[in-house]
Formats: C-alpha cells, structure tokens, sequence
C-alpha cells in the first residue's frame, strides 16, 4: 500500500515539474479569464440583466424601427462595454484620479455616439434619443475610484443621472399616451432597465465602487513562490517548536494582584518616596479663579487645529454635467459661465456666499438668469433670485427660504415639502416700486366632507 502511494506522489511531482517549466501560452490565458467573467456571480447577473430588461427595450425599440432602433442599438453596445469594464476592474489596480479617464474611455465613446444622434436637425423622436444620450451617463459609475473622486457614490450617481433621462422618457409618455403603444412600452421598459434593474445591480454588487483588483506585473511568479521537490523522498518533518511557557518563565515571573500590593506594603519599604506633595496654593479651596472658563490660549489652539483641517472649496464642472460648488465661505463673487440645460448645479456647505448661474440652468443657485426648473433641498437660511422664467420651483425640506420672482417667473409653479418660514417676494406693480413680500402657509386644516378629505391653509385673524 506504501509502495502504491509512493508511486502516485512520484508521478504527480512530475507532472508539476513539467507545468512549472512550460509558460502558459496566451490562448490559454485568455480562456482562463473568460472562464473566471463566466464563473462570477455578479457578472453572471449582468448577463441576466442585460438579457431580461436590455431585451425588452430592443424588442419595443423593433416594433418602431427607424432612428429609435438606431438609439437603442447604441444603448447595447453602452451595456456591453461596461460589462468589459466590470471585468477589467477586477483585474487591474484601482486607477486613481489621474487614471480615470483613460479607464473609461470606451464608455466616453459610446456616449459620444449617442449624444452625437441628437444633433443637427430636430428630428421626430428627438425625445427618444435624448432620453438614451442622458441614460448612458448613469453607466459611469464603474469610475467611481473613491470619495476623492468628484463622483457621489455608484448608486447616487446612478440616480441623479437617471433624473434628466427621466425628463425626456416622461415627455414621450405623455406624446404617446393614446396612440401608439409601442412607444409607451419602449419608455416604460427602458426605466425598468434602469429602475429597478441597474439600481439593483449596483446596490447588490458594488455598492461602494467597483472591486478592484491587483496589477498582474505585480502577481508573483510560479518560479518564486511554488518550488518544486528536488527528490521522490519526502524530507524531514520540522522540529516542534518550543513550548511558549515553561517552568522558568512561571518561576520568574512576579507575583500579581492584590496580593503583592499588601505584601509589598507590609514589607517596610518607604512605598511613598516617589508622591509629591500638595501645597497649599494647589488646594481647590485656595484657588483664586474657581469659575472653570477655558483661557483664551486654549481657544486659540482649538481655532487654529479646525482650521487645518478644513475642507477645500471647490466650483468645477464634473464629467460635463454637474457643476459642483462646495465649501465655499464668505464668498460673494461666484459665477458660474455658459451653464445650458442639460446641466445641474449642486451646491453643498457653502455659508454666505453669492453664486451667479449665467446662461441656461437646471438646478438651483442664488441669483438666476433662464433656468428649465430648480429645486432647493435641505437648506437652512437660503435666498434665491430668478432673474428670468422659471416654470417649475421645489422647496423641500428646507427652514428659512427668501424666494425672489421676476416678472417673467410669476407664473411658476412652486412646490414646497417639509419647509418652513418660506417668503415669496415679487415686484409691485409700478416701475420703481419695492418688492412685496407673501409668505406661503405652512400649517394646513383637514376636514372630512361628502365622503373625501378637504385642505385649505390655516389663516389668523389678528387686531
């Protein structure tokens, strides 16, 4: 029986001599990561995802044919390179800030072929091709490569993304809604593939970015780390190491625990040689300042340690869409130049600041020239001024909002949420008159009546 083991052992140490000495060819290598991509759970689910939802979206987009198939075509080839690149992330390190865009460049490509459909003439199912160019930036999430980034995080940037195809894909719900049904299932389909399908994907999978993986020259080779045995026999097994208490070691240790405290006290020695003495001026009771304020230096010291560690301000323009304006204090003098419609501004800790958006706007600032709509979320003390039309303004959740219309804006439609101390200011009738202000009710009186409920805002009488 020992002879028999000694005979399999022999011919399996040969097999792995000759292995480690032929390098794998590249045929190999390759069917070796496409094996790993088959193998792995999450992009086994992409495969399903792209499948289920993507395939619904292209059989709607067959039933119409023409430039919507076109559009939904290059949606494909969106998906397919981002699965490329889920897989690329896994084996390559993460690429960092500088690296980002070489990363994903083939995405950009994609998405300038898109974008470049909704140019020139406008065509008839220009709605269509918008609501693909603006979806496909939802699949730049694979470049989130941390907090650092300029990104938000995957599933964020996925939501906030999906919004301005959100726009487009309602206006055709809306175009179609009794005709032509074909295109209502095509807009409905293509949410699904967003909302919840990719969502999903992202929320299950990476949540927190793409899994990045080491660099292959960085893997260590098969000669250094696995050597082969030089002969049939087995070697010698190691010496046991040494036990890690031995009887010296408990000898030699000193006596712990209450014990040693009181023998060590009983022993005479003068246990208090090494205590200082109080004196009297270290007394409480004859302290002169007993009132417990932190001095001036200290304050200094605290003032000077938050300082150092405050966040840089920052107004950019990020992947072409979203300007960020962040952190900014104190500063009066922020402009913002050429925005159009296709973009948002996102402002976050900025505190006595003024920003002026030029051009065309989509979200919100201070101080607003023509805009599509804007929104003012989770503010406290903010101010904004429409300088043009505005058809749509959302207040939510937000304490203290001074809201400025211009004549061309006075028909707007302002929704607000979870908000209080909302002032609308708008001008008077004459030329040179000062502005009127309206506050909106924030308290409300439900009453049940003739089978359904009745709101109407709470008005007080005073003297």
């Amino acid at each position: 029986m020992e002879e028999e083991l000694m005979t399999r052992l022999e011919v399996a140490v040969a097999r792995l001599e000759a292995l480690s000495a032929e390098p794998p060819s590249p045929a190999a290598s390759s069917r070796s990561i496409c094996h790993d991509a088959a193998m792995d759970t999450s992009i086994s689910a992409f495969d399903d995802l792209v499948s289920d939802s993507l395939g619904r979206v292209l059989e709607a987009a067959g039933k119409i044919g023409g430039e919507v198939l076109d559009a939904t075509k290059v949606m494909e080839e969106a998906f397919s390179v981002l699965k490329q690149l889920i897989v690329k992330s896994k084996r390559c390190q993460n690429p960092g800030v500088a690296g980002t865009a070489e990363f994903l460049r083939p995405l950009n490509n994609v998405i300038a072929k898109a974008n470049s459909l909704t140019e020139g003439k406008r065509s008839e199912y220009f709605n269509h091709l918008k609501a693909v160019a603006d979806s496909l930036t939802a699949l730049a999430w694979i470049g989130y490569t941390g907090k650092d980034c300029g990104m938000r995080m995957p599933s964020a940037h996925l939501e906030e993304s999906w919004q301005m195809a959100e726009f487009y894909s309602n206006k055709i719900l809306v175009e179609y809604k009794n005709k032509e049904p074909e295109h209502i299932n095509w807009a409905k389909s293509m949410k699904e593939l967003y909302f919840p399908g990719l969502c999903d994907y992202v929320k299950n999978f990476y949540p927190l970015g793409p899994a990045w993986g080491i660099a292959v020259s960085t893997l260590p080779s098969s000669s250094s780390s696995i050597k082969a045995p030089t002969s049939s026999t087995p070697g010698a097994p190691p010496p046991p190491k040494a036990p890690l208490i031995s009887a010296e070691t408990v000898q030699s240790r000193p006596r712990g625990g209450m014990s040693a405290v009181f023998e060590e006290i009983n022993s005479g020695n003068s246990v208090t040689a090494g205590l200082r003495k109080v004196t009297d001026d270290m007394k409480t009771k004859n302290c002169v300042d007993r009132s417990g304020a932190v001095a001036s230096a200290e304050k200094g010291g605290c003032a000077s340690s938050f300082t150092n560690t405050k966040v840089p301000p920052k107004l950019e323009l990020q992947m072409g869409r979203k300007w960020a304006v962040e952190n900014h204090i104190g500063n009066k003098n922020l402009i913002i130049e050429d925005c159009d419609t296709k973009q948002s501004v996102y402002i976050y800790g900025c505190k006595d600041s003024v920003l002026q958006v030029k051009g065309n706007s989509s979200f919100l600032s201070s101080v607003l020239e023509v805009v599509a709509a804007f929104e003012i979320v989770n503010c406290n003390g903010v101010e904004v001024q429409c300088q043009s039309c505005a058809p749509t303004i959302s207040i939510d959740n937000t304490s203290g909002c001074q809201l400025y219309l211009s004549n061309d804006s006075l028909g707007a439609s302002i929704t607000t949420a979870k908000s209080s101390d909302i002032n609308v200011l708008v001008p008077d009738a004459g030329p040179n008159s000062d502005w009127v202000e309206h506050p909106l009710p924030q308290q409300f009186i439900h009453t049940y009546k003739d089978g359904q409920f009745t709101t109407s805002p709470l008005s007080h009488s005073g003297a």
